[in-house]
């Protein structure tokens, strides 16, 4: 709970020299959360309680996001301090990675770990997961995928002839909404500006940045690829700080409190909620959302209930959710 957490920020703070805040999404199997533009208002607030100041310290923990919101997320807490840095003492994926881009440090546990700033576009025109009848339930469609797709048929399969590469792209056409294709084309270009844009923080020459970026955006493989500390030291050459074992201890305790509050390590599973309630529904208020500093929380919050229905053509009894309400509210100490 934070008033366990308060005296380890105050510690991080004094350590640091600096003003903690601290952002975490839910990784909660069945819950989980991503960055998006909804947290900017949300780190206005924080920010402006703060006041400027010489050095923010971003205790984060996420498996991605928005492209945009974590740009803009880097922009305005650097227009708040002269000095940035990321705390990062697990999982910091693709957007969350593109925040660390920004910063002048980070300082990583040996559980923390990085990931390719490949992004994946989320829209109304991606295709439809197979066999799942909610309309809103699409397949993320990754940039580097795409590509790795078009490689193939090249490298692997010898297509070089225009016509045969035009219906290789055709065909993909058929299963991608060539507006969506289009869009994969214009984040590959934008997620390259902006981890140029914000090495610039890193102190980095320019052909090394170069290699950095090629490697985060398509040389590392798959999106869920781990860079871990000597990694991201040796081998990309990124500013990285080793916390002593006093701080490492502090990073834990914090990291492991927001687990168990966000309870990240217990999978959602509406079926089981349901069996064991004592009544024919059973409301739910889950935590799936995080910003925090020493005088203010901000909360994400999914409120309602669960109830059985029949499936009308199987007759199988399936979970049904009737959510009253989604998003941050504002949690007093």
């Amino acid at each position: 709970m934070k008033q366990d957490r308060i005296p380890l920020y105050q510690e991080i703070e004094s350590r640091r020299n600096s003003k903690l805040l601290v952002y975490y999404t839910s990784t909660r199997q069945g819950l989980e959360t991503q960055i998006a533009k909804d947290v900017l208002p949300k780190f206005s607030n924080q920010l402006d309680n703060i006041g400027d100041t010489k050095k923010i310290s971003l205790f984060l923990y996420t498996n991605g996001g928005d492209t945009l919101a974590a740009w803009s997320l880097v922009n305005l807490i650097r227009s708040f301090c002269k000095e940035f840095e990321v705390i990062i003492p697990s999982n910091c994926f693709s957007s969350g990675t593109l925040i660390c881009l920004g910063a002048n440090r980070l300082i990583m546990t040996k559980q923390a770990a990085l990931g390719p700033i490949d992004p994946s576009i989320n829209g109304p025109l991606n295709p439809m997961i197979p066999g799942i009848q909610n309309p809103n339930a699409k397949v993320p469609v990754s940039v580097e995928y795409v590509n790795a797709y078009i490689e193939m048929a090249k490298k692997d399969f010898g297509i070089t002839d225009q016509k045969n590469l035009t219906e290789v792209l055709l065909h993909l056409s058929d299963k991608i909404h060539p507006l969506t294709l289009g869009q994969v084309y214009k984040s590959k270009s934008q997620i390259q500006m902006i981890a140029r844009n914000l090495m610039k923080y890193q102190k980095i020459n320019k052909e090394k940045t170069d290699t950095i970026i090629k490697f985060l955006c398509s040389e590392s493989g798959s999106y869920d690829y781990s860079i871990r500390r000597d990694e991201a030291i040796n081998n990309l050459g990124i500013n990285v700080e080793k916390p002593s074992m006093e701080l490492y201890s502090i990073i834990k305790q914090i990291h492991d409190d927001i687990s168990a509050e966000l309870e990240l390590e217990k999978p959602f599973e509406p079926m089981i909620l349901l069996n064991n309630a004592k009544q024919p529904n059973h409301p739910y208020s889950f935590r799936r959302g995080l910003i925090e500093s020493i005088m203010d929380t901000e909360v994400f919050i999914s409120e309602g209930s669960l109830v059985k229905i029949q499936d009308p053509r199987t007759g199988q009894l399936l979970p049904n959710d009737n959510r009253t309400f989604e998003g941050w509210r504002h949690e007093n100490q």
